[in-house]
């Protein structure tokens, strides 16, 4: 009782703070900032904030506080616009509302997808303020029972997604979660520090692949691929849908599923790390797993949008749980949002139990302003869906060039190296072999970003358990098998059984059709080349690094047994048999009117020219020659949507203070910017 009676008048404080005109100014323009970020692919919360930080130092920290609040409360809901409209995940917490929203959007409902996933993030939001008004008294002690044990069975639960998207060969799916894994290994372990597919003659694997290349690769340059082969815009016909007011009723009718997929949002960005690469995964299969028929999902299912966009968003929420009560960084935009905190005013303002001890109202303000921006941002956004979606109508090889500008531009950020453009180039043909064998690219990407997290968490488990149970058995059992514990295992062993049952019922990669024995087989001996010459790397690490090579030997060698599981049977199977699912077979790639490697070529080409002389001028010349000899326009229309191209990247660099990829000529002339 005590605590309520401290919380409300810090509650009223609270609103008399934030109810203030020029506050709720610098909240709106947070908003409007953080919907133009979270359009743009691969830039997310972390880029935006990064733009404010050098504002904040000395700024009055109510009016830091909402512009930084606005900002980071709104990009899951625009990161949307590109997910549905483009088929490209505007962040990685909207890389699961792609495999709905999309769908959605070519057959004409762009509309529909958007508001439900407006509707869907404005509930979750809310949610997500609530919560957090609630955990801000009560949520310390379970945060703190979240231990190693118990961080780890949540990654776990997030792997155990696997076995819900895995599609119709469940062994693809195992085997491409694997690969996932044993791509996400590479580099620097974790423990030891050895070098794991990574020699000294490429020190940019050093470091490991980004996320935002790995989500660009696998999903946005096999779309952009696809639909500029089959030469048409991205919703066949002009027709929009029945415009945001469906989608509005289409959240409400699947309230259940927001509230239970809020929920989710909201417990797992309370847990530090995970938040919102792992969170729209979770929610996604919850959705597959409580929908009776699961047959649409994958090719336009609404429940795939809402369950997700309702997650992602609550998770702001949560993730600010850790983040005021611990200083602990629930997110990466978390991490840059307690460095700014301290710079506002005086630098009084310290995230942690003194900010709840001794500025608690400051700390409701935080929460109503995450409420407040909810709302603004999910009115501009629906007011502006039905306009945007008309993108879907022009004809894709207008839109193509601009798409592979964004997600160059974008990759380059995550690392600033040439080689960033490399892996992307690479990854997307992984991505497009992936799709066009039915492969479930969403259990790939599932075990790319559990890949750290599982190992982290295993490892220091591990040697905490090892010390306790030297001290003695019982205590080692109770570390290890704690209630929190023990109920993730009962949850995931559920889900597991569930997935297992209902995995015939999904389909990856939509309806493939299945052809010839050769390509399928191809693609699987690639695959098991490289987890062979996985496990023969890691096998090498010395002995005295044995946790670095503990989690590549199992992940490896389970995931090869997987491969060649598949390969028996492939041999014993018939052509035409679902295991040899080929989009080349029949459907809208088979019809296409442009191949693949042509196709590619052009991407290849933007990627070659940054080389030699960086890329504004390798994009002047890309843009010029795409629209005159592929989409065969004019001079006129030519030059002038070039001229738009640059004149955004240049607009886009100087506002975000960031750089182009350089080439060959630019370390041997002196060039202004941006040709520098």
């Amino acid at each position: 009782m005590e605590m309520f009676a401290t919380a409300l008048p810090a509650l009223g404080d609270a609103w008399a703070l934030i109810l203030q005109p020029v506050v709720l100014g610098y909240l709106v323009l947070g908003v409007v900032m953080g919907l133009a970020v979270g359009v743009f692919p691969g830039l997310g919360g972390i880029a935006g904030l990064s733009l404010l930080l050098p504002f904040m130092f000395g700024m009055d920290p109510i009016l830091g506080l909402a512009l930084m609040i606005g900002m980071v409360a709104v990009v899951p809901t625009s990161d949307t616009f590109a997910s549905v409209l483009m088929g490209i995940p505007g962040s990685s917490a909207s890389q699961a509302t792609v495999l709905d929203g999309f769908p959605m959007a070519k057959k004409g409902e762009a509309a529909r997808a958007l508001s439900a996933a407006f509707a869907s993030s404005l509930f979750g939001g809310l949610v997500g303020a609530s919560f957090l008004t609630i955990f801000i008294l009560v949520a310390r002690p379970i945060v703190l029972a979240f231990g190693l044990p118990e961080m780890l069975m949540i990654t776990i639960l997030g792997l155990s997604m696997v076995a819900i998207l895995a599609g119709r060969i469940a062994l693809k799916g195992l085997a491409a979660a694997g690969l996932g894994l044993m791509i996400g290994t590479i580099g620097e372990a974790d423990a030891g520090g050895s070098l794991r597919m990574a020699t000294y003659d490429i020190p940019y694997l050093t470091d490991g692949l980004k996320l935002v290349i790995v989500g660009l690769g696998i999903f946005a340059v096999p779309e952009i691929v696809s639909l500029l082969r089959q030469d048409r815009s991205i919703a066949k016909g002009a027709s929009l849908g029945a415009g945001w007011f469906d989608g509005v009723k289409d959240w409400f009718a699947n309230i259940w599923l927001s509230i239970r997929c809020s929920i989710i949002g909201v417990v797992v960005g309370v847990i530090p790390g995970l938040g919102g690469s792992v969170v729209d995964w979770i929610a996604y299969g919850h959705s597959v797993q409580t929908t009776k028929d699961k047959s649409n999902f994958g090719k336009g299912e609404v429940r795939g949008v809402i369950g997700p966009e309702s997650s992602n968003n609550a998770k702001e929420g949560g993730g600010l749980v850790p983040t005021l009560l611990f200083g602990i960084p629930g997110s990466g935009s978390m991490a840059i949002f307690i460095g700014a905190v301290a710079l506002l005013g005086s630098g009084d303002i310290e995230v942690g139990p003194g900010m709840l001890k001794n500025n608690l109202d400051i700390t409701y303000s935080i929460v109503w302003l995450l409420a407040l921006a909810n709302v603004v941002g999910t009115i501009i956004c629906i007011g502006a869906s039905g306009g945007i979606a008309k993108l879907t109508t022009i004809k894709f090889t207008y839109l193509a060039p601009f798409l592979f500008m964004l997600i160059s531009f974008a990759a380059f950020q995550s690392g600033q190296n040439f080689e960033d453009l490399l892996a992307l180039f690479v990854i997307g043909l992984i991505g497009i072999f992936l799709r066009r064998f039915d492969w479930s690219r969403p259990a790939f990407l599932i075990g790319f970003v559990l890949s750290n997290p599982v190992e982290k968490f295993t490892n220091q488990a591990f040697q905490i358990a090892s010390f306790r149970f030297r001290k003695s058995f019982e205590e080692g059992i109770d570390y290890i098998f704690s209630p929190i514990v023990i109920v993730l295992i009962i949850i995931t062993l559920v889900s597991v059984v569930l997935g297992i049952r209902q995995a015939k019922a999904i389909m990856a990669e939509g309806d493939v059709q299945s052809g010839s024995k050769r390509a399928p087989l191809v693609f699987l001996l690639v695959i098991a080349g490289y987890l062979t010459f996985a496990l023969i790397n890691a096998n090498m690490i010395p002995d005295y690094n044995m946790t670095d090579k503990v989690i590549p030997l199992v992940v490896g060698g389970f995931s090869l047994a997987c491969c060649l599981i598949l390969l028996f049977q492939m041999m014993r199977r018939p052509e035409g048999d679902s295991i040899f699912a080929d989009k080349e077979i029949a459907g809208e790639d088979a019809d296409a009117p442009y191949g693949l490697w042509s196709t590619l070529a052009w991407f290849a080409g933007l990627i070659a020219a940054t080389w030699f002389v960086g890329f504004i001028l390798a994009l002047i010349g890309f843009l010029v020659a795409f629209f005159r000899v592929r989409a065969g326009a004019g001079w006129g229309k030519t030059l002038l949507l070039t001229a738009c191209g640059i004149g955004f990247m240049c607009l886009m660099a100087g506002a975000l203070n960031r750089d182009f990829p350089p080439g060959l000529l630019q370390g041997a002339v002196d060039l202004p910017w941006p040709l520098k």
